[in-house]
């Protein structure tokens, strides 16, 4: 295997044959969570029934969904689609959910903008109507973090949990607060003690327990890990940790979304942010599901993945040409890209290079300019990962690796009102005057 375990991710796993009926962890019994038929390991193909696990038990590879698909008429399903709400419960036949997880209290996310930028694309040298941005920012918290923890939320209520937890670089404790507050849900997330303030803000207002970690997000991804396995974490739902095959689903709306968007077309490029892997790994299985079921028509597509250069282990191993993701030590603004040792590296990288693309990083000061950039050409106001993925983008076209002629897709997944201080010191007022005109005159202002 090549994988050595899954140090990050904890491999602790909750026995099918071990769990108590009734209890959170029961794998005995039918869960309702509609198409997803069973567990999957990535890597030796082992199966297991639905339940709150996400590491196999032979190999500790890491478990996915497996589905029963809606079979037949493509247009009918695309109809039927088209005809469902405008949030991601529109795909629900796609998803581990049950058919009825619209009339349940949820955020209900997704179906956000795919805005066609035709300004940055003149300043990026593209074709005309052949850039979009896909921008995320519009979800209920702002980010697209919404889009997963939304599917964790209807497998946490399916296996009985009280309690959502996570551990986070920002974004996705405060959609586990919000969403959990909505669902009637105590919760209690895990940050790394130095997150961008409007982050902690934003993770605290929902009522629920936010708690710092002294150290960075790996840190407080293994002590999340130790408490998963400790009496202390019974009745616990971690939305990324022993729900993650389901919350990790929800990363596929996004590719969903975009085909459905650009008229049931798959795009030509896609540029996508890494942290974890997760969302890249999942946008592609969420492209290949649609040619699978014929709502798309089947052609080559090619991934690139974005990283900020002070945190991009696997920039630099699809560089090296390695296949493991040796693990860095963050130092960038990007805080939500900010994981050293991403989970699913391994599988960006066979995802890259299958498709044809690349993984590419950009430094901090770069990351400022693209998020400027964005904003002075769209009216976007992105997150520092969005201007990783914007910034990534520039560099790719300018090293002959993206081509300007093809349809392009690159994400925002959050809103820059989160990460202020990235662009405060060179974002200010552009003078200060009295409240005349003359004073605007002499200002040069007229």
């Amino acid at each position: 295997m090549r994988r050595k375990g899954l140090a990050s991710m904890a491999v602790q796993t909750v026995s099918t044959s071990d769990a108590a009926p009734g209890t959170a962890a029961d794998t005995t019994g039918k869960v309702d969570l509609g198409p997803a038929s069973a567990l999957s390991c990535r890597e030796c193909g082992e199966r297991f029934p639905l339940g709150p696990i996400f590491a196999c038990e032979h190999c500790f590879g890491p478990l996915e969904i497996a589905y029963d698909l809606p079979s037949g008429d493509p247009e009918a399903l695309r109809k039927r689609i088209e005809a469902g709400p405008a949030n991601i419960w529109r795909y629900a036949p796609l998803l581990p959910v049950p058919a009825d997880v619209a009339d349940k209290p949820n955020l209900n996310p997704g179906w956000t903008k795919l805005v066609q930028a035709d300004n940055l694309a003149r300043e990026l040298g593209v074709e005309p109507g052949k850039l979009f941005v896909k921008d995320d920012s519009g979800n209920p918290t702002h980010s697209f973090k919404d889009r997963v923890v939304a599917q964790a939320l209807e497998a946490a209520r399916a296996f009985g949990f009280t309690t959502l937890s996570c551990s986070s670089t920002g974004n996705l404790a405060g959609a586990v607060g919000a969403a959990a507050a909505r669902a009637g849900f105590r919760s209690c997330v895990f940050i790394p003690h130095d997150l961008e303030q409007g982050k902690v803000v934003m993770a605290a207002v929902y009522g629920g327990e936010l708690v710092g970690i002294e150290g960075n997000y790996d840190d407080v991804n293994r002590f999340c890990s130790e408490l998963i396995g400790d009496p202390l974490g019974e009745g616990w739902g971690f939305v990324n940790v022993n729900l993650r095959p389901y919350y990790a689903e929800g990363s596929k709306t996004l590719a969903y979304e975009i085909c459905e968007q650009l008229g049931w077309k798959l795009p030509d490029q896609i540029v996508i942010p890494i942290a974890s892997g997760s969302q890249l790994t999942k946008i592609d299985k969420g492209l290949q599901e649609l040619i699978k079921l014929g709502l798309v028509e089947d052609k080559p597509y090619k991934i690139f993945g974005a990283q900020a250069e002070g945190c991009s282990p696997v920039s630099a191993a699809f560089k090296a040409g390695h296949d493991v993701v040796r693990p860095q030590k963050p130092n960038t603004i990007a805080k939500s890209l900010a994981i050293g040792n991403p989970a699913d590296g391994p599988y960006v990288l066979d995802i890259a290079r299958r498709t044809g693309g690349a993984v590419e990083d950009v430094n901090d000061e770069q990351v400022v300019d693209a998020i400027k950039l964005l904003a002075r050409t769209e009216g976007i106001f992105a997150e520092t990962a969005g201007g990783v993925t914007v910034g990534v983008t520039q560099k790719l076209i300018e090293a002959g690796l993206l081509d300007p002629s093809l349809t392009t897709v690159v994400l925002n997944t959050g809103d820059g009102l989160k990460t202020l201080d990235a662009v405060a010191d060179t974002s200010q007022a552009t003078a200060v005057i009295r409240p005349s005109l003359d004073a605007f005159r002499d200002a040069g202002l007229a």
